[in-house]
């Protein structure tokens, strides 16, 4: 076990709620864990990692409160890793220790053709969400993200 977000640089308002809020690291293979999973979007992250947002204090309450195992993807470490590299930013520390789903063959074939099916029906979804959604659907995971219009046209992707 180990606490999520420990010693967080850019988030200590989240000393006292990061204590109870503990994880299994699980093996990233497997496709399905046999225990709930949330995934967290890189939008929520970003909040989370806000030491002046409420919203990113209700969202790590709601995920405390769920008692479910999290992770991110590589695409949403990208992002995160995008955006601090593009302003210089320092590191943040903690994000390591935050499980990382990788990308997959099996992924990329889910999310080629969740996004032929929405160009079929006239809807638009990004490259990187529908490999966010992908491997989430492919874990059978519930995937948290503030953007849920991004993923509203992608019926079996489970939302938290």
């Amino acid at each position: 076990m180990w606490q999520l977000l420990k010693n967080l640089e850019g988030a200590p308002h989240l000393k006292t709620k990061k204590k109870s809020l503990k994880t299994s690291i699980k093996n990233e293979k497997k496709k399905d864990t046999g225990s709930p999973m949330i995934i967290i979007d890189t939008d929520v992250l970003i909040e989370i990692f806000d030491k002046r947002s409420t919203k990113g204090d209700e969202a790590l309450n709601k995920i405390e409160l769920s008692g479910e195992d999290i992770a991110i993807t590589a695409i949403n470490l990208h992002e995160i890793l995008y955006g601090l590299y593009k302003s210089s930013k320092k590191k943040i520390e903690g994000l390591d220790q935050i499980q990382t789903i990788e990308f997959d063959r099996e992924d990329a074939k889910l999310a080629a053709k969740l996004e032929v099916q929405a160009e079929k029906e006239g809807q638009i979804i990004h490259r990187a969400d529908s490999m966010i959604a992908s491997i989430t659907m492919n874990r059978k995971a519930k995937l948290f993200t503030f953007n849920q219009r991004h993923y509203q046209n992608i019926k079996q992707l489970s939302l938290f």
